[in-house]
């Protein structure tokens, strides 16, 4: 057998660790792939229903001619429409089926959330706000209310039509506008149009049969029933002294739910089928001095160097926390590599080394929190870092040597869902709420997470075209589709700290708006070529990491075990690293010649 000596005092038998990993992943294999979730349609479509905000006030419908209609005011539309006004283009608005801005914050309120970036790099235009964050990992309830703050500074509540869906969006070639409808008898003529259907905002649902039948109070982490669990978003809830409280689902959401719920219920049973590698997360209120102390210009600074980071660069990045240690390990392990074998293949088998042994030390940290033997294998992750986002958290461990916190291993199936509880192998656990904690709809095709389809250029349907997945240039263009953008997961650079991502996106976006408002352009569309050019460089990096997807657990990022799967945006494959792409964007711009898209005057 083949044992490395990793530099961390940990000895990895290769051969081993290989084999549990493996076997770890057949356990929670399906064939059906996505397709054995369900999702928040028909006698589902309560589990999507907003419990934040009462129904809408009756307006009157808006008939409006717009330079650009903005779908969706998560962070990437706030960046946006902030860009887009910064720009002095002004003749905008915003949609959304939320009732305030916030997106994924605006949804996502359970107990204990907080945001898994430091706040420092994920909350936008702090140097414009001059916002201090009050901790390193604030709390979900003040990045909602930033949200609120970002859109009272950018003046964009009276450009925003809340508590409205998108219901239709078709092309008019004669008057050149997107002619889109909305669940309020709308009607906006719009020049351009941008979407983000959001990537953690509607739920998806554990295909198990009965979920319907439970006679007792069953919701969605991401609608949650506050005057069901009393409290708020940030703990307290004292309705559930006398409950007995199940959870499906032990993602990076259950890190931070179960502690919340551990100091509330009577009992919790928690429904696991693969555990999350839990580092340390190290959280402490902000130094208000260092803060004030900073540079101008700061915050873009430490963005980018975290992402270079997170890109394997080895750079000078100021951010130290579970991320970027483990990233580190990652780049020193092949700095340490002799010449001879600094090939693809010896980088790869150095990573490979330094990722096991940094799980390893991950797993260790159970046994110093968890007594129960049984509880604590249970709760070892067998998988690459990666293969799943990682979790951090100083309280979810130590609540499972706790005698009311019980842990059930569900790796193969959850039988199915009674009136009374949840049985798994034959054997009942009976309770009185029911929460799931089963994830967002990201494994469907595109359309059928915006919940509205476009009709392009000659009656084209973009959800023919994308029907086995992503067909874009760049991931913001599709031929066919003029003056339509896509923001979010779509064949982009990808970034842990999603709003980088986002802030790219927007800041390419409004370049691209800008030059054809201010140059009377009609029409922008990326040609057949580009398109097709973009397919084979995004699907070669697909393949290249098919070998390292097909060995990981099912999950989010291989389509649940499925890596053929293409239907979804992150199925559809993704450019790394992205400092790389966002650099080609860069030069792209200051090119000025459009590679790659049609202008039509």
């Amino acid at each position: 057998m083949s044992k490395e000596q990793t530099g961390h005092d940990t000895q990895i038998d290769l051969d081993v660790i290989r084999e549990r990993y493996e076997a770890e992943r057949k356990k929670r294999l399906k064939p059906s792939g996505t397709d054995q979730y369900t999702f928040t349609d028909g006698k589902f479509a309560k589990f999507a229903d907003d419990p934040y905000a009462p129904e809408p006030q009756p307006r009157n419908a808006r008939r409006e001619d717009l330079d650009v209609l903005v779908i969706g005011t998560g962070i990437g539309g706030i960046q946006l429409a902030a860009k887009l006004d910064q720009s002095s283009i002004g003749n905008f608005l915003l949609v959304d089926i939320a009732a305030d801005f916030g997106g994924t914050w605006y949804w996502n309120r359970y107990p204990g959330l907080r945001c898994d970036v430091e706040s420092y790099i994920y909350l936008p235009f702090l140097e414009e706000t001059g916002y201090v964050p009050t901790e390193r990992y604030t709390r979900g309830s003040e990045i909602f209310a930033y949200c609120q703050k970002l859109g009272r500074h950018f003046n964009l509540y009276e450009r925003t039509l809340f508590q409205t869906k998108v219901t239709g969006i078709t092309w008019n070639e004669d008057d050149a506008r997107w002619m889109v409808t909305t669940s309020r008898g709308d009607e906006l003529r719009a020049r351009f149009v941008t979407t983000q259907s959001g990537i953690f905002g509607k739920p998806q649902l554990p295909g198990i049969p009965g979920i319907e039948d439970f006679a007792g109070c069953t919701f969605h982490s991401a609608r949650w029933r506050y005057d069901y669990t009393g409290g708020g978003s940030d703990g307290g809830l004292d309705k559930l002294a006398d409950k007995r409280v199940g959870i499906v689902g032990t993602g990076t959401t259950a890190l931070q739910v179960v502690p919340e719920l551990a100091a509330a219920a009577q009992e919790v049973t928690v429904f696991q089928r693969t555990p999350t590698a839990v580092g340390v997360r190290d959280n402490s209120p902000t130094d208000i001095e260092w803060f004030k102390s900073q540079p101008a210009g700061w915050q873009a600074r430490r963005i980018k160097t975290f992402n270079a980071l997170s890109m394997g660069e080895n750079v000078d990045c100021p951010v130290d926390d579970g991320w970027a240690r483990f990233f580190r390990r990652l780049i020193g392990s092949v700095a340490t590599l002799p010449p001879e074998e600094l090939s693809p293949e010896g980088i790869a088998r150095a990573q490979e080394i330094a990722d096991f042994a940094y799980n390893a030390d991950v797993r260790a940290r159970v046994d110093e929190f968890v007594r129960d033997p049984q509880k604590a294998d249970l709760l070892k992750a067998y998988y690459r870092t990666m293969c799943k986002r990682p979790g951090f958290s100083d309280h979810y461990l130590p609540v499972f040597d706790l005698d009311h916190v019980k842990l059930v291993d569900v790796s193969g199936g959850i039988d199915r869902i009674t009136a009374d509880g949840v049985v798994v192998n034959g054997v009942e656990h009976k309770l009185d709420c029911l929460i799931l904690c089963t994830g967002f709809e990201l494994g469907t095709t595109w359309a059928h997470q915006a919940g509205y389809d476009v009709i392009g250029r000659d009656a084209t349907k973009l959800s023919d075209k994308w029907s086995q997945g992503l067909i874009t240039y760049h991931g913001l263009f599709s031929q066919g589709f003029p003056n339509m953008f896509f923001m979010g997961l779509t064949q982009t650079g990808i970034t842990i700290n999603v709003p980088q991502m986002l802030q790219e996106q927007a800041d390419h976006l409004t370049f691209v708006i800008k030059h054809c408002i201010d140059n009377n352009i009609r029409t922008v569309d990326t040609t057949s070529e580009a398109e097709d050019s973009w397919q084979q460089t995004i699907g070669a990096i697909t393949e290249a990491r098919r070998p390292f997807l097909e060995a990981c657990t099912p999950g989010y990022y291989n389509a649940e075990g499925n890596v053929g799967d293409r239907r979804s945006a992150i199925g559809s494959g993704w450019y790394l690293p992205s400092t790389q792409f966002f650099e080609m964007w860069s030069q792209w711009r200051s090119a000025g010649a459009f590679e790659g898209l049609v202008l039509e005057k």
